[in-house]
């Protein structure tokens, strides 16, 4: 296990029973920018992994 699966296991056991909206999530990595902005690059490239399409990847 990767260390930053310590943080996605946590997200699954907290709200995994949650839907969440797109504009939740972009609210919420703002945020996290925001109070965080040493982090601001990996944000940045988890948002555009996330905002593509697998077909993309083809």
């Amino acid at each position: 296990m990767y260390a930053t699966d310590r943080g996605i296991e946590e997200l699954l056991e907290r709200r995994g029973e949650e839907t969440v909206s797109v504009e939740w999530l972009a609210d919420r990595l703002r945020t996290f920018v925001d109070l965080n902005p040493a982090f601001e690059d990996a944000v940045d490239r988890v948002a555009c992994f996330l905002a593509r399409d697998d077909a993309d990847d083809e």
